[in-house]
């Protein structure tokens, strides 16, 4: 990217690798698995890990029956966490590691009261085929259908984080490109919180109101799937006059509870059973877009007037990915900084 004149930018692309690079600093402590490209980028190892958790969870959104992709995607991912787990778990058993810096390093020790390990080997990194749950499992209702695998520990980890914030940044940046105002507005307010002489950081966040609202804002019109995680009712059960009988299989609309108020008037609220990760996704999904805010100057590529805001079907991504012009707008220096 030229510094003076900027660059086109996959939005979409940028915020996957920006997820991936969190998580695999969070569970591995490192950012790559290999040495990664000399401008910060990911290289073939990254891209292809990416990759993989994503085609796992489109193909699981998606209903279909495409256990061979899946499976593929899945042994392209473990390639690279394997050794790295088998390496850690040596270094624990032989003494060499004492100190816990990961999510990695506190899986492998989690210990019963006798001692013995709380999670095998195998619990942290095997992956766990939806064929071999019971037929009334809710995302499995017949024996002929195979829809989801369930990933142990670190996948489900891995795969849980990537796709929200980066789907919930782009379709933030792209309503505010076509809301000229909204963008200079979030972008007025990290230069008075932050200024341009260093990069956001999390504490920063919490004084942050108006880039936190387009975000909530962003998830409420635009979630990633259709529906939320089904539900199935344990016993006979009245909800907001609806009665419910025991055994049904509850399937929320995600669009009709963040756009619909007559129906659900609280969209920002998470509610009691709200997902045991919205802390970190929202923190990641507020640091990127803040990230990307501070650092560029955002616009509509050369030939394109408006973003066009329809939906691909299935998931509700954005149909077509995010392209956008970037410029960058701080001191050179801070773009080469590792974090």
């Amino acid at each position: 990217m030229n510094s003076a004149t900027g660059g086109l930018v996959n939005v979409r692309v940028a915020a996957q690798h920006f997820c991936g690079n969190v998580i695999r600093k969070m569970i591995f402590n490192r950012r790559f698995f290999g040495k990664g490209m000399e401008d910060g980028g990911p290289a073939v190892e990254e891209e292809e890990h990416v990759d993989a958790l994503f085609t796992i969870l489109s193909q699981g959104r998606l209903q279909g029956l495409a256990r061979d992709i899946v499976r593929k995607a899945t042994a392209s991912g473990k390639k690279y966490q394997d050794p790295l787990i088998d390496e850690r778990i040596k270094k624990w058993n032989d003494g060499t590691k004492t100190e816990k810096e990961d999510i990695l390093d506190i899986l492998i020790m989690l210990k019963q009261t006798d001692g013995t390990p709380l999670v095998s080997r195998e619990e942290v990194k095997v992956g766990m085929a939806m064929d071999n749950l019971p037929c009334g499992y809710p995302w499995r209702p017949n024996p002929n259908t195979w829809v989801f695998p369930s990933f142990l520990i670190h996948w489900e980890l891995m795969i849980a984080t990537v796709d929200n914030p980066s789907n919930g940044v782009e379709w933030a940046l792209a309503e505010m490109l076509n809301q000229h105002e909204t963008l200079k507005r979030a972008m007025a307010e990290l230069d008075r919180v932050v200024g341009k002489e260093r990069l956001v950081q999390e504490f920063d966040i919490s004084q942050l109101n108006y880039i936190k609202s387009c975000v909530k804002e962003a998830f409420c019109l635009h979630p990633i799937a259709p529906f939320n995680v089904p539900h199935v009712s344990i016993s006979d059960t009245t909800v907001g006059n609806y009665f419910i009988p025991k055994g049904s299989h509850v399937l929320l609309s995600r669009p009709g509870l963040g756009r619909n108020p007559r129906i659900w008037n609280e969209s920002l609220n998470t509610g009691r059973r709200r997902c045991a990760g919205v802390t970190l996704g929202s923190t990641m999904t507020s640091m990127l877009m803040a990230r990307l805010l501070q650092g560029f100057t955002w616009n509509l590529p050369p030939t394109v007037s408006h973003i066009g805001l329809k939906e691909f079907p299935g998931d509700l991504l954005l149909a077509k990915p995010l392209l956008a012009l970037a410029k960058p707008r701080l001191a050179e220096n801070l773009y080469s900084i590792s974090l």
